[in-house]
C-alpha cells in the first residue's frame, strides 16, 4: 500500500510541478497578446499548495537527498512568489525550483520503483 500511496503522491507533484513550470514560461508569452489577461497571484499560491501538501506526504518515507531537493525547491517556490505579493519584485527563483521539484519527485518515483520491484 505504501508504494501506491507514494507513488500517487509523487505522480501528483510531478504533475503539479510541470504544469506550475509551463505557466510561469508561458503565461509572460501570453500577457504580450492583447487578450485580456493578467498576472494572478492566486494560482500561484494554489500551484505551490498542491506541491506543499504532496511534498509533506513524501518528505516522510524519502531519501535525504530527495528530501533535501524538495524542501529547497519548495522554499525557493515560495520565496519567489511571497516576494512578488508583498515587494512587488519579480524573481525567477521559482522557474529553478519548479525544475526542482520535478527531479525530486522523479527521482523518488524511480527509486521506489526500484526498491519495490
Amino acid at each position: 500500500m505504501k508504494k501506491t500511496t507514494t507513488s500517487f503522491y509523487d505522480i501528483l507533484g510531478i504533475s503539479s510541478a510541470t504544469i506550475c513550470l509551463v505557466h510561469c514560461l508561458i503565461f509572460p508569452l501570453l500577457t504580450i497578446l492583447p487578450l485580456g489577461l493578467s498576472h494572478n497571484p492566486i494560482i500561484d499560491l494554489l500551484f505551490a499548495s498542491i506541491g506543499l501538501f504532496a511534498i509533506f506526504k513524501i518528505i516522510k518515507k524519502s531519501a535525504l537527498l530527495v528530501s533535501t531537493i524538495l524542501v529547497v525547491s519548495m522554499m525557493l517556490i515560495w520565496i519567489s512568489i511571497l516576494s512578488e505579493m508583498v515587494l512587488d519584485i519579480h524573481s525567477d527563483l521559482i522557474y529553478l525550483g519548479g525544475i526542482g521539484m520535478i527531479i525530486g519527485h522523479l527521482i523518488n518515483y524511480k527509486l521506489h520503483k526500484k526498491q519495490n520491484h
